[in-house]
């Protein structure tokens, strides 16, 4: 998935209001810019942290800047905009690369499922048994090489398991993907403790035959792309 348009680099001032950021760019210029991202961006959000914006001219749009990615000190990257993982899943699977779901050919985006929700997309193939598949942000790092999921507490996503659950108790594929917005990991695992009732879901939900897999991927100005398929951790016996 490639931006739009040139990124361009700056220090962050703060993050505020969830959708809000003060940054100030390398000609001095103190900027405020969208920041797509609803969840806790913990360990993204500190202060002088170099990130990267993408302007935009379009009059409807009241903030000139989006803020796209995060730049460390060691020379790894992170995506911060929770839109992009799909977009990222929508291209791979098109181009046939998620070697798990490699075979289906008919890949429909945001059809309702469960109750009162839609599936991130749908995958179809003649002699296959549909896919049910959600994409998940993945960028809280905290530990080695470890990304962990989720980064604060998230109902929702614990319902979409739930969710997932019942399409392969009706004769479907239920496929999670956790896409790896960072660099810097190797792994996944769940970060338990932030949490736990999150943790559960996801135990029931794969021994009810949910599929669990995630990638990594390639992050630089110009774009993400998917990465290697990275280790699920495994988990306890409950």
């Amino acid at each position: 998935m490639r931006f739009q348009t040139p990124l361009v680099p700056g220090r962050l001032i703060r993050r505020y209001n969830r959708f809000l950021s003060d940054v100030t760019l390398e000609n001095g210029e103190v900027v405020r810019a969208h920041c797509p991202n609803p969840g806790s961006m913990m360990g993204l959000k500190d202060e002088g942290l170099r990130v990267w914006l993408e302007p935009n001219d379009e009059p409807k749009k009241k903030l000139k800047y989006g803020w796209r990615l995060v730049e460390f000190e060691n020379g790894h990257w992170s995506g911060i905009d929770t839109a992009v993982p799909n977009r990222v899943v929508k291209e791979a699977l098109e181009a046939r690369q998620i070697t798990e779901l490699a075979k289906y050919s008919g890949i429909r985006p945001e059809v309702p499922y469960g109750e009162k929700s839609r599936v991130d997309f749908l995958l179809t193939e003649p002699g296959l048994p549909d896919a049910y598949v959600e994409v998940k942000n993945v960028h809280l790092r905290r530990d080695g090489d470890w990304a962990e999921f989720p980064d604060s507490v998230t109902a929702r996503g614990a319902r979409h398991l739930a969710e997932l659950s019942s399409m392969v108790a009706a004769g479907h594929r239920a496929v999670m993907v956790y896409l790896v917005q960072r660099t810097d990991c190797a792994r996944f695992r769940l970060a338990d403790d932030l949490d736990p009732a999150y943790a559960a879901a996801y135990d029931a939900a794969r021994h009810g035959g949910v599929e669990m897999i995630c990638y990594g991927t390639r992050i630089d100005t110009g774009g993400v792309w998917l990465g290697d398929p990275l280790e699920v951790a495994p988990r306890p016996v409950r």
